[in-house]
């Protein structure tokens, strides 16, 4: 099953959507993290190239080595 994200217009938080819970809408940032909930009326479909620069961020803060 390929990931589904949304935008969380009330801040700009890109996330997959992890689920539904209690009339809000489950987000985990890209990469992981701590989840956020959302209400659906504040979310909006993510364009292909907001995930890919998300995850391209992702790719390069994790190959940075440490000072």
């Amino acid at each position: 099953m390929t990931p589904s994200y949304a935008v969380d217009v009330r801040d700009g938080r890109l996330g997959e959507v992890m689920g539904r819970e209690g009339g809000h809408v489950q987000l985990r940032p890209v990469g992981g993290g701590r989840e956020w909930d959302c209400p659906p009326d504040a979310l909006r479909a993510a364009a292909p190239g907001e995930v890919l620069r998300a995850r391209v961020r992702l790719v390069n803060r994790e190959g940075r080595l440490p000072c």
